[in-house]
């Protein structure tokens, strides 16, 4: 009988243990239902990697990281290579070889980037605006303002709205000379876009026609507006030069300080450290930080600058050394289609030949009257003898009636000198003092010079004197 009982109880246990397993199992499926329906922990976003960094800022009008720059430029030749007819590609691709020779002063790149830019619009000859305007870009890195400035202007037809083409033409009618067109290009720009990338180009608008303090403001807010630390640290260079223009050498100090902090590859922030130390007297933190400068970034600039720190320690070999840089890396960017005959003429006016400067700077005057040329052929003229001559280019830099808004130490020196031989003593005096008023560290040479001119001009007449109070005297 007990036998008879087990076997219903059995049979009872197993039917149990079968609808616990069910229940086990439906459970589960209605927990993993439950799960799926419940919001998720949203994953963390892979960060962009370099390339596609550099793509953006590319594409954005904004400075874009070394690094970067070298994985786009392998992402596209390797695309090229596999699509020989991808126009946008090879656009690219020219754009960045562009940008990577512009920061690395390497003029090797820009044929490069040419060849890239034609075989885009090859493949591609209607309506490849990214190729023409990418060409603007590499003639103003070239310094061929008048070839940047009929790409630029052929991109904006193409695209009016396109506004990442304005600051090439900006760029470009600011080498030319054509100041009132770079302020209506300007005007135009701020129209269709805001953001720090717009808010430095006006600054270098203001700081052109003399309104620095307009300057200044823009770029703190570039500065603060963006994002990525290399386009910050681009914007904070400038914002050194630009105090180190108006004598602040502190402030420019701290800039380019903190500019390199964020951008190791920030070799303008660099050479603008050797200035503002060597300005500040610091001639030993000076010497260091030009070489680290040239190092990365051999600008004839850069060299130019360290030689005549050289020459006003008393060190003429060192001097005459970076000289001989400077005329080695001209001659480097002639091959790459570059055009550095303006840092070749400063130098021949004050350390080599004075009437070979006259030359090439009225060569350079023909391609690109801007205000630049006309200060460095003025003072060429002068350092060759012939301050008439000289004077006409002087009052072309430094006057806002005829395109010199600039308020610049250097011009101003280079002016007072140019009237003090020409016995125009008041108008000597006040220039060679505004010079010292506007930067009192302008130059590692000129000061002194400037200072003893003043000096030796003496005290201006009393007033009333006939003959003495209309600077011509």
């Amino acid at each position: 009988m007990e036998n008879q009982q087990e076997g219903p109880v059995r049979r009872e246990r197993g039917v149990g243990r079968r609808r616990v397993l069910i229940a086990s199992v439906a459970g589960c499926a209605v927990l993993g239902g439950v799960l799926v329906l419940l919001p998720r922990e949203p994953a963390e976003p892979a960060p962009p990697s370099p390339g596609a960094l550099a793509m953006a800022a590319v594409g954005g009008g904004a400075p874009a990281a070394l690094p970067g720059l070298a994985e786009l430029i392998g992402e596209r030749e390797k695309a090229v290579r596999a699509r020989p007819g991808d126009a946008a590609s090879w656009a690219v691709l020219g754009v960045a070889y562009t940008e990577r020779g512009r920061r690395l002063a390497d003029p090797a790149y820009y044929p490069r980037a040419e060849k890239a830019l034609r075989t885009s619009l090859k493949v591609r000859p209607q309506r490849n605006t990214r190729a023409v305007a990418g060409l603007a870009a590499l003639a103003n890195a070239r310094r061929d303002f008048r070839t940047a400035r009929r790409w630029g202007e052929a991109a904006l037809r193409l695209e009016p709205r396109r506004w990442t083409t304005y600051p090439l033409l900006i760029d470009a009618y600011t080498g030319l000379g054509e100041h009132k067109a770079a302020q209506r290009t300007l005007d135009r720009l701020t129209e269709l876009r805001s953001g720090p990338a717009v808010l430095a180009r006006a600054a270098a608008v203001h700081r052109d026609r003399g309104r620095l303090e307009d300057a200044a403001a823009s770029l703190a807010d570039a500065a603060a507006g963006a994002r990525d630390p290399v386009e910050r640290a681009a914007y904070l260079e400038q914002a050194g030069r630009l105090a180190f223009e108006r004598g602040d050498l502190d402030i420019a100090l701290r800039h380019f300080r903190e500019a390199v902090r964020l951008d190791p590859d920030q070799r303008a922030a660099r050479a603008g450290q050797g200035r503002a130390l060597a300005a500040l007297g610091r001639t030993t933190e000076a010497l260091k930080a030009y070489p680290v400068a040239l190092a990365g970034q051999p600008c004839p600039q850069y060299a130019l600058e360290l030689g005549e720190l050289y020459e006003s320690l008393g060190m003429p070999d060192a001097a005459r050394a970076q000289y001989g840089l400077v005329r080695e890396r001209v001659r480097g960017a002639a091959a790459g289609g570059a055009d550095e005959g303006l840092v070749l003429g400063r130098l021949e006016a004050d350390h080599g030949d004075p009437a070979a400067a006259v030359r090439r700077l009225r060569a350079e005057w023909k391609r690109r009257p801007g205000t630049e040329v006309a200060d460095a052929l003025g003072w060429a003229l002068y350092r060759a003898g012939e301050p008439a001559q000289a004077l006409r280019f002087a009052l072309r830099a430094t006057d806002p009636e005829r395109g010199g808004g600039l308020r610049d130490a250097v011009y101003m020196y280079h002016r007072g000198m140019i009237e003090r031989a020409l016995e125009r003593h008041g108008a000597a005096r006040r220039h060679l003092t505004e010079a010292l008023r506007i930067n009192p560290h302008f130059s590692p040479l000129h000061v002194p010079a400037a200072r003893t001119a003043i000096e030796a001009l003496g005290e201006p007449p009393d007033a009333g004197v006939p003959g003495m109070d209309d600077g011509v005297g």
